[in-house]
């Protein structure tokens, strides 16, 4: 059966995949020219991510949406399994957001051009001056009403397990006063793993939890990052 299975990815899945990548891309690039980035920075991805998940044969349920209001500007934090956590959020999470992403990812064609002209946020860590670059660009796009999705382990797991926590996207939370909202995702590292290259169907969780406000609770940092790896990880093993 798997045979088949790759057999249908390198014949059927994988062109279509192209095909439906390049069309979003250049309906991205094109409506973002326009002046229409907040909606063709969005919508055309999440049925792209959907394709993905389709033709992959990943079946995606979703818990707690009804946590969210999608007229509250939130910072998205979750945990990084594989490569279908993009397509599991993009297309499913149901409220319009913009990455916190590797500035490699900048560099693949097509996809790359589409981030960069929808404003998503590519993370330069190489010196000080890029890193205050990279929030500055996070700052202007929270002040003007958007959302934010970070993977706080900062890539993917080699094992399945959660990786240790970075504080970025805690200070833009706590500077903005913004409500942080973890993501459980369960099941992507079973359908892609970085180790591996093709997916396998499967089924994935994706969980929203409750928001966790920064004000008036005496958060810090470092309580704010323990607090939603905490409720992740319960995410997990529920």
């Amino acid at each position: 059966m798997m045979i088949l299975y790759r057999i249908y990815q390198i014949l059927i899945m994988c062109p279509l995949i192209v095909v439906s990548t390049i069309i979003t891309a250049v309906l991205t690039v094109i409506g973002s020219a326009l002046g229409f980035g907040k909606w063709w920075g969005y919508y055309p991805e999440v049925i792209w991510s959907r394709i993905f998940c389709w033709l992959a044969f990943v079946k995606v349920t979703v818990r707690g949406r009804e946590n969210i209001d999608k007229n509250t500007s939130y910072v998205f934090v979750a945990n990084h399994q594989g490569a279908y956590d993009i397509f599991t959020v993009y297309g499913y999470l149901g409220h319009n957001f913009r990455w916190m992403m590797k500035s490699s990812l900048r560099k693949i064609p097509f996809v790359g051009w589409a981030c960069a002209w929808a404003k998503q946020i590519f993370v330069d860590n190489s010196t000080a001056s890029a890193t205050r670059r990279t929030m500055a660009e996070a700052e202007r796009l929270l002040s003007g009403g958007m959302s934010l999705v970070v993977f706080p382990e900062g890539a993917r797991t080699w094992t399945g397990e959660m990786r240790p926590f970075k504080k970025g996207a805690y200070r833009l939370a706590v500077e903005f006063n913004l409500p942080v909202v973890p993501l459980t995702i369960d099941g992507a590292f079973h359908v892609l793993p970085r180790f591996k290259k093709l997916p396998v169907p499967g089924h994935i969780y994706l969980t929203i939890h409750k928001p966790i406000n920064p004000d008036g609770d005496g958060h810090d940092l470092s309580k704010l990052m323990q607090e939603s790896r905490q409720v992740i990880e319960e995410g997990l093993r529920r």
